[in-house]
This record gives C-alpha cells, sequence and structure tokens, in this order.
C-alpha cells in the first residue's frame, strides 16, 4: 500500500478494534468485523497493524484473546505475529511484565504452528515484515527468500531471544563479552526508565516485580517446551549444521547457564527446567537420522558396520578387505615413481576417510593400518633381484612413514562433518584425541597376536633385537629400581630379555615420535624371558656415534662405522650438518657420506629429521661475504658426497616417500647451473673417477634432477594423452618448482641448535626463468623431442662445439679399434683430445653430434660396434650426456623414420639364445593371472629392432651391475622400457633378453617387466587381469559349494611374497595390474571395466544369496548386514583399482560419463543374463553407489576443510552427476537400467553421501537438491530426503523447514 493508503488502513482497523472493545464484543463478532478488513487470508497488513496497536497503546485481554483466535483461525500468519511480538516485547519485558506472560503464552501454543501454503501477494509480505522485524538478513548475513528459511530463523531467533532474556534477568548476559547475541535479548536503558515513571505505587511494583520473576522462569519452561517435539529438533538441526557458528552461540548460552547454576544457589528452582532445556539442545548435536529399517534401502544406507570384532579369529583375512586402498597404496608406491605429495599425508587422509566410510573404531583403524604396513614388508621376503627400490623402502614405511601418518591423524583437529560439535569448549577435541590415541595403544597392543607378519626379514633382525633387548633392560632397571621382582633375579644375572620381531621396531618408532611412552615395555608378552649376559644390555654402549659425540676426529674406522651404523639421535645428526657445512674438504666428504649412509636409509626413528638435513645440504647456506664466484664451489667435496650416496635408487625412493622431491628439484636447479657453466680444471681428470670434479658433480645433479620427470616424452603425446596421463603423476619441471614455491615454508622446523648454524630452508621461490643455461637446454630438449633437428651453421658455435666432440668421438674409435683387447681404457693420446668446455656447451651440442654418428651407422660409413663405442665414449667424457642421448633416441624411435637392424650376433647384439624361453615364461606368467595372449612364431632372421632402439640398448647393456652406476641405470632403464613400448611387438621380450643375458641374476624381475607390456595397448589383456584381481580378491565366494561366511583375500590380490620359490616367477594379479597401470594408453577403458565387474560380481553374490538364503535374507538384518559387506568389498577393490590407474581424472570420468553411461545402457546387459531379481538389482545399485562414493572419497577426501583448488573441483564433479540424477527424476532422461537399480542407485548414492560425505552437498545446486529431494519423497523415503536437504547450506533450508513441517 501507498502511505495515505496504508494510514487510512490503519486507522480504520484501529477504530474498528475500538468499537469491539467499547461494545465488549465476543471473539466471534471481533472476527467478522475485523475479518473485513483481511484483503487476503492470512493477512500480513491486518497483522501488523493489530500488533503495533498493542504494543503498548491498547494492551488489553479482548486484544490478545482476538490474536489468539486469529493465529488459530488462520486470518492472521502466527509467524509474523510472534515475530513482531517479539521485536517488540522482548525488550521491554521488564516495563510490561502482563505483556510479556500474555506473549510467552502466545509463543508455546503458535510458535511452531506454520502453513507454508499462502497466496504469493501474502508470502512475501510476510517474509518482508518479520525479515525488518528480527533483522534476519543483517544478523544471519543471508537473504531471506522463502517462508521456510522465515520460519526457521524466526524459530532459532525466539530462542536465542528468550535465552538473552533470562541471561539478562539474572545478571549474566554481560559475564560473557564474546559470545553473540540478538539485538532484542537484552533490556536497553530506556525500558528501565519507562519502567521506573510507570511504577510509582508500591504495590504494583511489588507486583511487577513478583512476575518479571515468574516471566523469567516461565521463559525457561517455555524453551523447554518448544524444543522438546522433533519438529523443534530438526528446525534447530538445520542452523546446527549449516549456521555453526550461530549454534555455538547458543552453545554458548547454555554453558554459560550451566556454569552460573552449579555457582549459585539462587538458581536452584530452576535445575529441573535447565535441565530439561539442555537435554533437547544436546538431542539436536546428536541426533540422527534413522532410515525405515522395514525397507531394503533403508537397511542397506543405515546397516553397521562392515568389519568384524577384534576378537574374531582369522581377523585378518577378514578384516583386510575392509582396508584394502592401503595395501594397494603402500604397494603402488614401491614401484620407484617419485612422489609429488608426501606418502605421510596421503596415508593420514585415506586412514582418516576408511576409518569413516568402515565405522570402524581407531583400534580397528590403526591395527588394519599396521597390517597392510607389515604385509607390504613380507612380501620383500623372496624379492624379484632388479633396479627398483627394495625392503629399505618397505621398511621406511613401516617404521618411518606409517608413524608419521598416524601423528598427523593424532594432531588432525578438523572435524568431518561440523566444527560445532566441538561446542564452546575444547573437551570434545580433547575426548576425541583421547580416544585416538587409545585406538593407537590398543592396536599395538592386540598385533603382538599376528606372529605371522611380525617375523622379521634377516637383514633387520639384529635392529629387532637390540630394541627388544631395550625394552627388556628397561624393564629389569625398573624392576631394580623398585626392588628385585620374581623372575628377574640379581643385576647382570637374571636380566631377560625379548626375541625381537617387528613388533618390538614398531613400539620403538612410536616411542621416539612420542605417539607412546615407555610404559609399552610393560605390556603383557611385550618382554619374553630368556637370560642374557650383562655385555647384552646395553646394546648401544659401543655405539660410534658415542664416539662421534665425545669429540673424536673422523678417522677412516669411524667414518665407516657411523656410515653403517644409524644415528640415534637429532643431536647426533645436527653436529654432523655442522661439519657438512663448517668442516674441512675431507670432513665435508666424509660428513656427507655418513649423513647418506645407514642414517637415512634404516634410522627409522629419526628418518625425517635427516631427510630434511639432505635437502638442506643440498642447498648450503650462502656466506655474507661472497665474492664473484659461487659459493656452491667451496662445498664441491659435500655435494658430491650427497649427490653420489643420495642417487641411489632405494635412497631417492625414501627422499620421495618423505615428499621432498619439490624441494630437491629446487636445490639441484641451482646445482645445475653453476657447475654446468664452469670449465673442467684439468684434462686428466676423468668424470668416472671418485674424485669431485665439474663434470662429475653437474652429472650428478643434472640426471638426478631429470629422474624426478620424463623429460623424455615428446609433448605431443602428452597432449594426445592428456585425460589418461595429465592427473596420473606425470610431471613437468616448472610443475615441480611451482610446488616447491607454493609450500616452501612447509619444511621449515625448530630445532635446540643455533640458528646461525641449523637454517631454516629458504623460502625464496624459484623458477626456471632465473637460471638461463638450465632454461635454454630445456627448451631444446622439448624441441629437440618435439621435431627434427635444423640444420646448422657452420660459423655457429654449436658447430663447433659439435666438431670436437666429433674428433674426440672418433678418435676413441680409432684407439679402441687398433687395440687388441678393446678395452675402452683412456689413453694419454685419448685424454688431449677431450674438449675443455663447459657442461651446457656440451649438451648443447650432443644432439647434432648423435644425428651425425646414427646417419653415418645407418648409411655404413660407420659399424656398429664403433657407435656403441662412441656413445659410451660420450657417456663417459660427460655422464649427463645420456640425458640427451635418450631425448634424441626416444624422438627418433616414436618418429619411425630409421630402418631396422638384424639383431642377429654379427652386426648387432642378439637375443636369440633366450629369448623362446623368455616368451615362454612370460606366457606362463600371464596365464597364471588368466591372461590369455598369442604367441608370436618368427625367426632369428626376423628380430629386428629400429636403429635408434638398438643403439639404444647396445649402449645400455655397456654398462656395468655396479652400485656406483645406480645413478645411470635409474635414468637409462625406465627411459628404455618406455622407448621399446613405441616399437612393434616383439621388441620388448628382445630388449628384455639383451639385459638379462648381461646380468643373469635380473633374469625374473625382466621377464616379469617384459610381461607388463601386454597391457600397454591389448584391452581384452587389461580387461582379463581385472577380472583376475577380482577373482582373486574374492577368492572362493563365487563357488557353490563355499558358504557365504568365506572372507575375501588381500594376499590372494598381491601375494604374499613378489615371488614365489619356484622355478618360474610367479606374481599376483594385483600386484601385476599395479606396475603396469600406468602404462595403459587408453585408461579410460579401464572405468568401463572396473565398473562392469563391479556390478556383474555384485549380481552374482546377490543371485546367490538369495536362492540359498532367500527366507533369511529378506527377514534377517544379519544376512543383509552380511550380503550388504560383500558388496562393498567389491566395490572397494573396484574403486582402489580405478584410483590407482588414472588418479583424479579417471574418477572425474566416472562421476561425469560412466556411471550415467552405466544407468543408461543396462538394459543391455540385462538380456545377455535373463531377467534378474529385485534383490540383485539393489544389492547392484548399492554397490554402484559405494564405489562411486569411495573413488571420490579416496581421491579428495571427505572432509569439510579442503583447499580452494579442490573443494572448487570437487563441487563441479559432484553437482555435474547430481544434476545427472535430477534430469533423469525431471523425466528429462531415460534410463535403460532396471527400476528397482535405479532407485537402489539414487537411494544408497544419497544415503552414503549424508551419512559419510556430508561436506559434499553443500556444492551442488540448491535446485537439483529439490528435485532429488523431491524424487525421493515420491518413493516414501522422506527421512532421507529431509537428511539431504539439511545438509545443503543456507539456500535449500527454507525446502527443509517446509519438508520438516510435513514430515512432522
Amino acid at each position: 500500500m501507498e502511505g495515505i493508503e496504508w494510514s487510512e488502513y490503519e486507522r480504520r482497523v484501529v477504530d474498528t478494534v475500538k468499537w469491539c472493545q467499547e461494545r465488549n464484543e465476543s471473539p466471534l463478532v471481533w472476527s467478522i468485523e475485523m475479518g473485513k478488513w483481511a484483503t487476503q487470508v492470512p493477512s500480513p497488513d491486518l497483522g501488523q497493524v493489530l500488533v503495533s496497536h498493542l504494543c503498548f497503546q491498547n494492551n488489553t485481554p479482548s486484544l490478545w484473546k482476538f490474536l489468539e483466535g486469529a493465529m488459530s483461525s488462520g486470518l492472521l500468519f502466527p509467524v509474523q505475529v510472534l515475530s513482531l511480538l517479539s521485536a517488540s516485547i522482548i525488550p521491554h519485558r521488564r516495563s510490561q511484565p502482563e505483556a510479556y506472560s500474555l506473549y510467552l503464552q502466545l509463543l508455546n501454543r503458535y510458535a511452531l504452528s506454520f502453513n507454508p501454503v499462502v497466496s504469493d501477494v501474502s508470502r512475501q509480505t510476510i517474509i518482508n515484515s518479520v525479515d525488518r522485524a528480527l533483522k534476519l538478513s543483517e544478523i544471519y548475513d543471508i537473504p531471506v527468500l522463502e517462508l521456510g528459511h522465515v520460519f526457521v530463523l524466526f524459530f532459532f531467533s525466539v530462542i536465542i531471544g528468550l535465552i538473552d532474556s533470562v541471561l539478562d534477568d539474572w545478571g549474566l548476559l554481560q559475564s560473557s563479552l564474546e559470545r553473540p547475541s540478538l539485538a532484542f535479548g537484552n533490556t536497553n536503558s530506556k525500558d528501565m526508565d519507562i519502567d521506573s515513571k510507570q511504577s510509582n505505587n508500591l504495590a504494583r511494583k511489588e507486583h511487577h516485580e513478583e512476575l518479571r520473576t515468574k516471566n523469567s522462569f516461565m521463559a525457561l519452561e517455555v524453551l523447554g517446551k518448544l524444543t522438546e517435539s522433533k519438529k523443534s529438533l530438526l528446525l534447530l538441526r538445520l542452523i546446527h549444521l549449516n549456521m555453526p557458528k550461530k549454534f555455538n552461540g547458543l552453545l554458548c548460552s547454555l554453558q554459560l547457564f550451566k556454569a552460573h547454576h552449579l555457582a549459585s544457589s539462587d538458581l536452584n528452582p530452576a535445575k529441573q527446567l535447565l535441565a530439561r532445556f539442555s537435554a533437547n539442545i544436546e538431542r539436536v548435536v546428536d541426533f540422527v537420522h534413522h532410515l525405515d529399517k522395514r525397507q531394503l534401502i533403508g537397511m542397506l544406507v543405515d546397516n553397521g558396520p562392515p568389519c568384524r570384532p577384534v576378537s574374531q579369529l582369522n581377523f585378518e583375512s577378514a578384516f583386510s578387505a575392509c582396508w584394502v586402498p592401503l595395501d594397494i597404496y603402500m604397494e603402488n608406491v614401491m614401484d620407484g615413481k617419485q612422489l609429488v605429495k608426501s606418502a605421510i599425508d596421503v596415508i593420514a587422509e585415506v586412514v582418516i576417510t576408511l576409518q569413516i566410510l568402515n565405522q570402524a573404531s581407531w583400534q580397528e583403524t590403526f591395527l588394519a593400518l599396521w597390517l597392510s604396513a607389515l604385509r607390504l614388508v613380507q612380501r620383500e621376503r623372496d624379492p624379484l633381484e632388479g633396479p627398483v627400490p627394495h625392503l629399505e623402502a618397505r621398511l621406511c614405511v613401516l617404521l618411518s612413514i606409517v608413524p608419521l601418518a598416524i601423528a598427523k591423524v593424532l594432531e588432525d583437529e578438523d572435524q568431518v562433518y561440523s566444527p560445532s560439535a566441538l561446542g564452546n569448549s575444547m573437551s570434545a577435541y580433547e575426548k576425541a584425541h583421547a580416544l585416538r590415541k587409545y585406538g593407537l595403544i590398543s592396536s599395538l597392543q592386540v598385533l603382538g597376536q599376528f606372529s605371522g607378519l611380525l617375523c622379521p626379514p634377516a637383514s633387520v633382525v639384529n635392529a629387532a633385537n637390540i630394541a627388544a633387548a631395550k625394552a627388556a633392560t628397561h624393564v629389569h632397571n625398573s624392576k631394580n629400581e623398585k626392588g628385585s621382582g620374581p623372575g628377574y633375579g640379581n643385576h647382570g644375572q637374571g636380566l631377560m630379555k625379548a626375541g625381537g620381531n617387528m613388533r618390538h621396531l614398531i613400539v620403538e618408532a612410536c616411542i621416539a615420535r612420542n605417539l607412546i611412552d615407555a610404559s609399552a615395555y610393560f605390556w603383557p608378552c611385550y618382554v619374553v624371558a630368556s637370560a642374557i649376559t650383562p655385555s647384552d644390555t646395553s646394546p648401544n654402549q659401543n655405539s660410534p656415534w658415542s664416539t662421534f659425540m665425545e669429540g673424536a676426529s673422523l678417522s677412516s674406522s669411524l667414518i665407516s662405522s657411523l656410515v653403517t651404523t644409524p644415528a640415534s639421535s637429532l643431536q647426533e645428526i645436527e653436529k654432523l650438518y655442522h661439519i657438512a657445512v663448517n668442516g674441512s674438504k675431507e670432513e665435508k666428504s666424509a660428513a656427507s657420506k655418513i649423513l647418506c649412509g645407514a642414517s637415512l636409509r634404516i634410522g627409522w626413528n629419526i628418518q625425517e629429521h635427516v631427510v630434511r638435513f639432505v635437502v638442506k645440504l643440498l642447498s648450503p647456506p650462502t656466506p655474507l661475504n661472497s665474492g664473484p664466484r659461487s659459493h656452491l664451489v667451496d662445498h664441491m667435496s659435500m655435494l658430491y658426497g650427497i649427490l653420489k650416496e643420495a642417487s641411489l635408487i632405494d635412497t631417492v625412493h625414501i627422499l620421495s616417500l618423505h615428499g621432498v622431491v619439490p624441494e630437491i628439484a629446487a636445490s639441484l636447479v641451482p646445482l645445475c647451473e653453476v657447475f654446468g657453466s664452469l670449465e673442467p680444471t684439468s684434462r686428466n681428470k676423468s668424470s668416472k673417477g671418485d674424485e669431485p670434479n665439474v663434470y662429475m658433480i653437474f652429472s650428478l645433479a643434472f640426471l638426478f634432477l631429470l629422474r624426478l620427470w620424463k623429460f623424455y616424452k615428446p609433448p605431443i603425446e602428452q597432449c594426445i594423452t592428456e585425460h589418461a596421463r595429465a592427473f596420473r603423476g606425470e610431471l613437468t619441471l616448472e610443475y615441480l618448482l611451482l610446488l616447491r614455491n607454493s609450500r616452501s615454508t612447509s619444511f621449515q622446523y625448530e630445532t635446540n641448535s643455533d640458528p646461525d648454524h641449523i637454517g631454516c630452508i629458504s623460502d625464496k621461490a624459484i623458477y626456471i626463468d632465473s637460471y638461463p643455461k638450465l632454461r635454454s637446454w630445456y627448451c631444446q630438449n622439448k624441441s629437440c623431442v618435439a621435431s627434427t633437428l635444423s640444420g646448422l651453421s657452420s660459423e655457429s658455435p654449436v658447430h663447433e662445439v659439435s666438431n670436437k666432440i666429433l674428433n674426440m668421438v672418433y678418435s676413441k674409435m680409432t684407439i679402441t679399434g687398433s687395440s687388441s683387447s678393446g678395452s675402452p681404457a683412456s689413453t694419454g693420446e685419448d685424454t688431449l683430445q677431450r674438449p675443455m668446455l663447459p657442461a651446457w656447451e656440451v649438451l648443447e651440442a650432443i644432439p647434432y653430434v648423435l644425428e651425425a654418428i646414427l646417419t653415418a651407422c645407418a648409411h655404413g660409413r660407420l659399424s656398429s660396434r664403433n657407435l656403441t663405442i662412441g656413445l659410451r665414449d660420450l657417456v663417459d667424457f660427460l655422464p649427463a650426456s645420456l640425458a640427451t642421448i635418450i631425448s634424441y633416441f626416444s624422438a627418433e624411435i616414436t618418429r619411425g623414420i630409421w630402418k631396422s637392424v638384424p639383431m642377429n650376433g654379427i652386426d648387432w647384439p642378439s637375443p636369440q639364445a633366450i629369448l623362446l624361453t623368455v616368451e615362454s615364461e612370460i606366457k606362463e606368467i600371464l596365464a597364471a593371472v588368466g591372461v590369455n595372449i598369442p604367441r608370436c612364431s618368427y625367426e632369428a632372421s626376423q628380430i629386428v629392432l629400429p636403429l635408434p632402439m638398438a643403439a639404444l640398448v647396445s649402449l645400455t647393456i655397456t654398462f656395468k651391475l655396479d652400485k656406483s652406476l645406480e645413478y645411470i641405470h635409474a635414468v637409462s632403464g625406465p627411459a628404455l622400457e618406455n622407448c621399446s613400448s613405441s616399437c612393434p611387438w616383439p621388441s620388448i621380450p628382445v630388449i628384455g633378453c639383451l639385459w638379462a643375458q648381461k646380468i643373469r641374476r635380473w633374469h625374473d624381475f625382466i621377464v616379469v617387466s617384459c610381461s607388463r607390456s601386454v597391457f600397454r595397448q591389448n584391452k581384452e589383456a587389461v580387461a582379463q587381469l581385472l577380472r583376475s584381481c577380482f577373482t582373486a580378491f574374492l577368492g572362493s565366494q563365487l563357488a557353490a559349494t563355499t558358504s557365504l561366511s568365506n572372507q575375501s583375500n588381500v594376499n590372494g590380490l598381491l601375494g604374499f611374497t613378489i615371488s614365489a620359490c619356484s622355478i618360474h616367477p610367479f606374481v599376483a594379479p594385483g600386484f601385476l595390474y599395479l606396475r603396469s597401470c600406468r602404462t595403459i594408453q587408453n585408461v579410460q577403458y579401464v572405468n568401463g571395466v572396473i565398473v562392469g565387474l563391479v556390478a556383474e560380481y555384485a549380481q552374482k553374490l546377490s543371485v546367490r544369496w538369495e536362492r540359498k538364503e532367500c527366507r533369511r535374507l529378506k527377514s534377517s538384518q544379519a544376512s543383509l548386514c552380511l550380503a550388504t559387506t560383500k558388496a562393498k568389498e567389491i566395490a572397494t577393490l573396484g574403486a582402489s583399482l580405478l584410483c590407482i590407474a588414472g588418479g583424479f581424472q579417471l574418477v572425474q570420468e566416472l562421476y561425469t560419463e560412466t556411471i550415467p553411461t552405466w544407468l543408461l545402457s543396462s538394459s543391455e546387459a540385462e538380456s545377455k543374463h535373463g531377467e534378474v531379481s529385485a534383490v540383485s538389482c539393489v544389492v547392484e545399485g548399492y554397490a554402484m553407489a559405494y564405489l562411486l562414493i569411495l573413488s571420490g572419497s579416496i581421491m579428495w577426501g571427505v572432509q569439510v576443510q579442503q583447499p580452494n583448488w579442490l573443494f572448487t573441483r570437487r563441487a563441479r564433479i559432484v553437482e555435474i552427476h547430481m544434476d545427472f540424477l535430477a534430469g533423469v527424476l525431471d523425466g528429462n532422461i531415460s534410463l535403460g537400467c532396471h527400476p528397482s537399480t535405479w532407485k537402489a542407485y539414487v537411494s544408497c548414492l544419497v544415503g552414503l553421501l549424508v551419512k559419510f560425505a556430508p561436506a559434499w552437498i553443500q556444492g551442488v545446486n540448491p535446485k537439483t537438491l529439490r528435485t532429488l529431494a523431491s524424487g525421493l519423497r515420491g518413493w516414501h523415503e522422506c527421512e532421507l530426503a529431509l537428511s539431504l536437504l539439511e545438509r545443503g547450506g543456507t539456500a535449500v533450508m527454507g525446502s527443509a523447514a517446509e519438508l520438516v513441517n510435513v514430515t512432522s
């Protein structure tokens, strides 16, 4: 209405009120007369005028009675009237105690009265009226657009207003200054003045005071009544979930009430009322929706924990299926691939996710983690010997990475669902932390029952015995302090010694990180009695580290002892670091060698500190008065020692597991830039010797840097396979540096040493553009890989350098050719031919040298033998040249422009002697895992390789199998495997045979490696291998003679050992899949295969259950629980294999393409297998929903707090899938699957989201959520629909409130 119209309307309504009051009309007449001014029902305008007239000019009983009748009859909208009354009366409750009393009575009756069915005009007027009265938009900082919003916020505002009023009346409101409060909760000074002016009569004052006291108690009583119904509980829960900070204000008030209730005897009469109200609020925090267990979907979604109790026999096999993602991840990181993200962070995130999804206790969770890590170590008992990480890296996971991951879990303060669950105190967090700590301790105690996994490998027996002896000594000393106990006898004669096992090492690792204390030594059966001599009781008494800390000089014998003995404390490592930075040349070299020795490889209790010191030594501090020469030159001996020792395969992998690959890359960049720009100081210094020289340090640093990403991959290939590879961990140097820059401060740590000696890792950003020499090579390498070389001008400096290198290479060929022994040993004449050039200039010229000698060989002007000699001399001259050789040959092999050469043993080495044997063994390995491929038959003359491939493999087999050359093998091995995959079959067996002939003890490893190549392009082989993985994991569950209670088997999937002791190597299907999945070219194909297998096996198992135990399945909760557990196991395996194969991108495709396609096309599968039962369809839908949820959970977690980029991407992916489901429910998309499958999938997906990943829901479009909720209501899943809406954020609170009003 306009201003004049409103004034006239208001006047007429007031006149009618006065007329009715003067005539003392009955409520019926009041309603008839007042109804004349209601333009629509309910009438918001009428309510506005009446309340403004009532407060407080016409505070008469008749008008109050009319208000009640009008709200009851629907003439007035209760929420609007009560909102207006709240804003007017609560602040003036002391001056108007009668009105406040009547208001409380109306509030008690009509606060929860809500009818959302009103006309559009009235709806908006009511919304605006309530919003203005209670300042909802201002206080809650959200747009109030719906009546449901108004209802929720009105109810919560009234609750807060009443609490504030009671606190203010009792003088408690000001005692908590930081507690949030609403605008009308307290009494202002103006109200107090009005009260004093109007209360001159003493009797009236006493009456008012008595009424005020009574009103405070009445307000508490009303609070108790308003919050006791399920409807009010659900309304408050909407605030609790979507506005946690506001709800914390309510908890704050409750805490304030309780504190003063305990401290003040004056509040004793309110004790019962307060307890009632408190109990109601606690119900809001603890409330969980329970679906209808009488319906199959409700039983599936609300099914209890899938894991069996710890006390059950056969615990290991029964329990492992729930936690197979841990086993798969741990085994997967053992393939030697560098990790960008720390394994500590990944394992901690996966542990938290699986604990939630498995609904497991922390004891079960930590026990499962220990068992997975122990199985990882046990699989190395009979390893395949080869250039891959072995036992040291696996022990690093068990004894360093896992304890550090547990420490991260214990320190995790993030709440998965909502931070409001903690209230206003840390007691809830402290309780949760205590539960986790107790779970860890009890898991370590229970771990002693798994003796089969605790037997230490031979190389660890001594360390385990030392740990056990340490515990026995501690127990003995403790007994002696308290008096000799039974069984221990006299000192030195009755000491006890425990037989050392892996649990002793695990406990020591936990004690070292303050996860537990030394009381663990007193656990039952931890120390097992056996007599020992007194000298055995002090395992560290002759430690070389004690000698070192006492100040002994670093003699050769002491250095040898320190290299082979791990340090036991951080102080020892700090002193070593100080010597490495500030000592003499000899001391620097020794200290670096010691640091990268046993302390880094097997110093599990302090390994994370050693790792960080190694990274720091790669970037030695810059002196204050440094001249124009780089300070790095002064540290050549130290850098040489660090780079040489840290380049070992197991050592690099240990560094990778600790997540320092980006930091190492950033440290190596300046080393490469500096040493690659220096000229060698002497012609007689060979790059193959043990003396540090410019070329050797550059080569070590450069090849180390290149090992961190696949530098030889063509950019075009990365573009073509972007979806398959970009998110599978294949890196670029730029990305590594950006990652390091983004987290440069995360590795800073505190020590007790002088900060001048132990400085923090520099947080200065490092970019490749700041290093022109490295950037020039980097760009040249990408160009060389992407396209053929362009011609060089004869006047070009590169042309001049190329000629010098060619002269050196041809000179070597001539000398070697005339030598009777054919030895590549250098002579004095040879050294004079070597050019004295900076390494960067040499690398720039090498592609042109390679093109020249390869062309000469192709045209017969250069023999294959001389080609190999020339290449080897080039690597001997500058080992870093191997990188350019690999890049150039890899590109040329890919381009396919070179002729093939016969591997006949005359011109080139021949694999003929063992080729058929190797192929037969490959076929046997594949057949053992259910993969059948046709065998190729060919003659010796048909064994050919492309010329660049033949040259590359001939070069690599000239390298000796020596530990000092591991830095060479670590670069050439993966590159050789990648290059061979670009050649036609049987190139890979041929190359494998050539290597197997050279290094016979690598035979089994090479055969297994060759067997992986089948899966690169053969889709059928991939499908067969995946099917074998499911069969091995499920074991004999599918056999008709086996009962349903048989458990799945992780050992069947990954194997007890990597290679069984047999004539031919054997690998489990899961192990072979993990080593092969990253090389599958069309990795999207894996998605479809896994989804199909999950659906197939879920249906097969459910069909068995239904046929044999149909009645039990329908009537027994236990049977359905078991059936659900099996479906979860199938989905868990599928999710784990899928995430490992394709990572983030494959999971995204699962959400956006694969599952929708499965829903659209499932009818074809049903037509193949005939009609399926409804129960099978339901279980299939449940398994697929669990597959989707678990895959996403593994990739991006279920926590509320996530990095912005991850939250945004997760929200987009989940929203796309939910939009698809909403489109089907709207009728815009037609499905091909069974209706029962569709209903089960949607219902279970929503149920699992609400239960395990509620944080995902807030990123979904509100319209989509409303559509899904409407569809669920149509299926009579109202509780599920409400659970979905209440997690959808403030945007759908209104819809949730309307649904609450309907269902409650």
